[in-house]
């Protein structure tokens, strides 16, 4: 049975607008030549401004003096981007850590309130102008909350993808955790990687909540990649992302160990 409006009842049957939220300014930085990495840090900052591909490479070269390839020349098959030491070094500048996640563990694990954002390396579809070439390479991307629900700003995206809300952001990272050669960052102020309140039991108990992007956050400076599963007394371990300079999969990457 149809819901048509009585004829004559044409005033009863007027839709009345009711006043929306404006929907949330969001920042998507699109992929340009080989820098999905430059794009994944202004996304998770969302400031245009605060990284410049300059300033990458600087970090780049402080990191390989020694080195006279830029990592855009170095291998069409490698990582495509600068590695995650550039990407640790630049949130160094900003105040924040990077947090390997060890996909042994369930993000549910994860408390999704101390942490501002995700950086993800996975491998992506090459693409010739319009053509999708028949192979893939590592790409980083940048996941993050604005206005209350989660967005996939890929670079790659023609627009920001919405995810939804917690529940549906962890079924996004479990479902791209358990693909092959998939990796995920936190990225957390440095109070919250010092105390360990990225962890959904560490944050129960310490209730330590941090809001993000704010000045004293952008004005501090110290970064580092932790392993998710390591506390402050367990061994030290090493975190996939890293590997000796000569890789193919990573730019000239010193091995690192991981506190």
């Amino acid at each position: 049975m149809s819901c048509v409006p009585w004829k004559g009842d044409k005033a009863k049957s007027e839709s009345v607008e009711l006043p929306q939220a404006a929907p949330p300014q969001i920042y998507h930085e699109k992929q340009r030549r080989e820098l999905c990495a430059l794009h994944a840090l202004n996304n998770v900052f969302q400031d245009s401004n605060a990284f410049t591909r300059e300033t990458l490479q600087e970090i780049f070269q402080r990191l390989s003096p020694n080195t006279m390839v830029t990592p855009h020349k170095k291998s069409m098959l490698g990582n495509g981007n600068y590695d995650v030491n550039v990407i640790m070094a630049a949130l160094q500048t900003k105040g924040y850590e990077a947090v390997w996640w060890d996909k042994r563990r369930d993000v549910s694990a994860i408390a999704l309130t101390n942490v501002m954002g995700f950086i993800m390396n996975l491998p992506s579809s090459l693409c010739w102008g319009p053509l999708k070439l028949p192979l893939k390479r590592q790409h980083w991307i940048c996941v993050r909350e604005v206005g209350g629900a989660y967005y996939n700003l890929d670079s790659k995206l023609k627009m920001p993808e919405w995810i939804g809300g917690e529940s549906e952001l962890r079924k996004f990272l479990k479902h791209h955790l358990r693909g092959k050669n998939c990796e995920l960052l936190l990225v957390v102020p440095e109070e919250v990687e010092a105390h360990q309140s990225w962890r959904a039991d560490v944050f129960t108990r310490s209730n330590q909540r941090y809001s993000f992007l704010g000045k004293e956050e952008l004005d501090r400076g110290s970064a580092g990649v932790h392993c998710c599963c390591d506390s402050p007394g367990d061994a030290a371990s090493t975190s996939p992302f890293l590997a000796t300079s000569g890789s193919e999969d990573l730019v000239h990457a010193k091995p690192t160990r991981l506190a």
